[in-house]
């Protein structure tokens, strides 16, 4: 690429912008980043970060070239997605610099995530840029993008109330969940039917966590069709009995004008499951499940209606909260500059790698092990010694 002045680019997916299809095509887990990081290398990208999870895929980098470093990600997604380059430049968006700033900022601040106001997203671009460091790929630019997005999160969570109150129907739903079952990491779900509002939930409870999800529809190849779309397994509706026995939270979404489930069906299933609680989400209309299950002990059943009354609770305070929250990204990301000369060589010949790992070492230490604590040490010392050498 010809060198121009170094920009902040930002090339990604994510639920806005993409199907569920396109993001799993995308989607680069932790064992292929280094494969990736190597291409970004050999394509002259020296800095970047990667996030990519089930509801997004985003290259953050540093180019001399906007124009040539978006094109060179372009590629390597279209690759690695083994997918046309048309249909990725159709479900993509490519920032720079203030823009992509501001998005970063929002993206850590979890106002840009399909669960506005989960703390576990800023968790993966911590970690995301946790492996872009080991990887050789980050320096003082993404460094200092990082940790100015850590701590504008961090000042939103001191002075609003934006993480400790759902801002949609699918937080109120994880919400929910995790007041029942706690961490969703060892539940099992089971999606009954293709609503859209449906499938919104059972995304948002993937992304929050859940660990096991079955899909089942009445029709085999649509029940097919979404267990790709969530890769997921698909089953069928003449096990559902069985299927309601391994399910902690059932969401329905078949807006039919007959029950799908009824109070024996989900009796059945919690004496089986020798009452463990399972958490039912009608989004059906009208409803698929029967009213009726509400008597039934270990059976927590809620509407669509019961969740928007969940978020609905303090909405003027939360929606202030919000707009509060992106005030303060904007006025964060509006001080951020990248520094004056962050070169595009990389970004090892900064520091020695013996001072870096005695920068690890004691960061670790004083972090009593905690893996995310000592990344956070590390960002902030890496910060004060460049600002010292500005």
């Amino acid at each position: 690429m010809e060198h121009h002045a170094e920009q902040l680019i930002l090339v990604g997916a994510n639920h806005r912008s993409s199907t569920m299809q396109l993001r799993d095509r995308l989607f680069i887990n932790e064992a292929r980043l280094p494969a990736f990081y190597d291409r970004l290398k050999s394509a002259g990208l020296h800095q970047a970060v990667i996030l990519s999870t089930i509801d997004v895929t985003e290259v953050i980098a540093i180019a001399p070239n906007d124009d040539e470093g978006a094109d060179e990600i372009v590629r390597l997604l279209t690759a690695h997605a083994g997918i046309s380059r048309t249909e990725i430049e159709n479900q993509t968006y490519n920032l720079t610099g203030s823009e992509a700033i501001k998005h970063v900022f929002a993206v850590a601040s979890a106002l840009d995530s399909l669960i506005i106001g989960d703390q576990q997203v800023l968790g993966r671009l911590r970690a995301g840029h946790r492996v872009a460091s080991h990887a050789g790929m980050s320096g003082p630019g993404l460094d200092d993008l990082i940790g100015a997005a850590q701590a504008a999160a961090e000042r939103i969570g001191r002075e609003t109330e934006i993480f400790r109150r759902p801002v949609s129907i699918a937080a109120a739903a994880v919400q929910v969940a995790r007041d029942l079952h706690g961490d969703l990491s060892r539940c099992s779900g089971l999606l009954i039917g293709a609503g859209e509002m449906g499938e919104m939930l059972a995304s948002g409870m993937v992304s929050a966590g859940l660990d096991n999800l079955v899909v089942t529809h009445p029709s085999a190849s649509r029940a097919d069709q979404l267990s790709q779309q969530f890769n997921c397994h698909a089953g069928d509706m003449n096990d559902m009995a069985k299927l309601l026995i391994q399910a902690d939270i059932v969401v329905t979404s078949m807006n039919k004008r007959h029950y799908s489930l009824d109070a024996a069906d989900i009796k059945g299933g919690t004496i089986a499951r020798r009452r463990k609680p399972v958490f039912l989400i009608d989004t059906g209309v009208p409803g698929d499940i029967d009213p009726a299950v509400e008597k039934i002990e270990d059976a927590f059943f809620y509407t669509l209606d019961d969740l928007e009354r969940v978020t609905r609770e303090g909405r003027a305070s939360r929606e202030a909260e919000a707009e509060k929250a992106w005030a303060i990204v904007a006025a964060e990301a509006g001080k951020f500059s990248l520094p004056a000369s962050i070169g595009s060589a990389p970004p090892e010949t900064a520091l020695s790698d013996d001072n870096k790992e005695i920068l690890r070492k004691d960061a670790l230490k004083e972090a009593g092990g905690d893996a995310e604590k000592a990344t956070k040490l590390l960002l902030d010392r890496l910060m004060k010694l460049r600002e010292k050498d500005r």
